[in-house]
């Protein structure tokens, strides 16, 4: 059984008319899951995260997120990327879960086209050492040029093997290490204004601690793991906790899919 638990009157499972549909048995469609998750009108940027967690708060199982996924999940995931002008991503990331470039989907594509959009989003990989292994298809056959965050100082011959591979290296920090709130502002800057990361744990750690966070897309598997796996958000704390809403709480398979807003 499939459910939406409206939190908001903004929440987007609305006709034009503003009357509200009632979900039926069965999956969610990406057309129902494109209008719950729609962008917000009239913003400058907007930097949302996707992210997943067991019941007893494990953002991974043996390193990756997969493990405590889910059908419902993946389909979220689907459409959160082809909502999205570009995906950000930390580079552990990149190397535990074996990314590879976005792909086209026919079901996104008049809806990218009317919007201004790309065919897909771009994926932004933040990076201090460029560590990262330039022949995988990422960096060799995106749609997309394959965007590269780093610092001033990164080690040229690194920056040159990015950019040989065909990546656009960007630079958003003064040291090694880029800076949050300048990613954003760069990235911006390059048109994608429809900002998604998708981690890792660190990453997002970094951008709520630098209060550039606009949404948290949060889905709870119904699994519990035990042992000592990392949240969802780690690094630096935050003096004040920042405070989000729900807007709204969809339900599959057991599957909780919440969409949270800055206060």
């Amino acid at each position: 059984m499939r459910r939406l638990f409206p939190v908001t009157e903004e929440t987007p499972a609305q006709t034009s008319g503003g009357t509200r549909e009632e979900p039926g048995d069965g999956e969610w469609s990406l057309a129902e899951l494109a209008r719950a998750y729609a962008y917000p009108d009239g913003r400058e940027v907007w930097l949302r995260a996707n992210m997943v967690s067991t019941l007893d708060g494990a953002g991974q199982h043996d390193g990756r997120s997969q493990p405590i996924s889910g059908a419902a999940d993946m389909r979220i995931f689907g459409t959160l990327r082809g909502l999205a002008d570009a995906v950000v991503v930390g580079a552990e990331t990149v190397r535990q879960e074996g990314y590879r470039p976005a792909r086209a989907r026919a079901e996104f594509a008049a809806a990218r086209t009317a919007a201004g959009q790309r065919e897909v989003a771009a994926v932004a990989v933040v990076t201090a050492s460029l560590d990262l292994d330039f022949s995988l298809p990422l960096f060799t056959s995106p749609l997309v040029p394959t965007l590269v965050l780093t610092g001033a100082a990164a080690a040229p011959d690194r920056v040159a093997a990015a950019e040989k591979a065909g990546a656009r290296v960007v630079i958003a920090g003064d040291g090694a290490g880029v800076d949050p709130a300048r990613a954003v502002r760069a990235l911006a800057g390059l048109g994608h204004t429809r900002l998604l990361t998708e981690g890792g744990p660190r990453l997002l750690g970094q951008f709520v601690a630098a209060d550039v966070l606009d949404e948290l897309c949060l889905t709870i598997s119904p699994m519990l793991t035990a042992g000592d796996a990392q949240r969802i958000s780690g690094g630096p704390r935050v003096a004040v906790p920042h405070r989000f809403e729900l807007v709204s709480l969809l339900e599959e398979t057991g599957f909780l899919f919440g969409r949270y807003r800055r206060s």
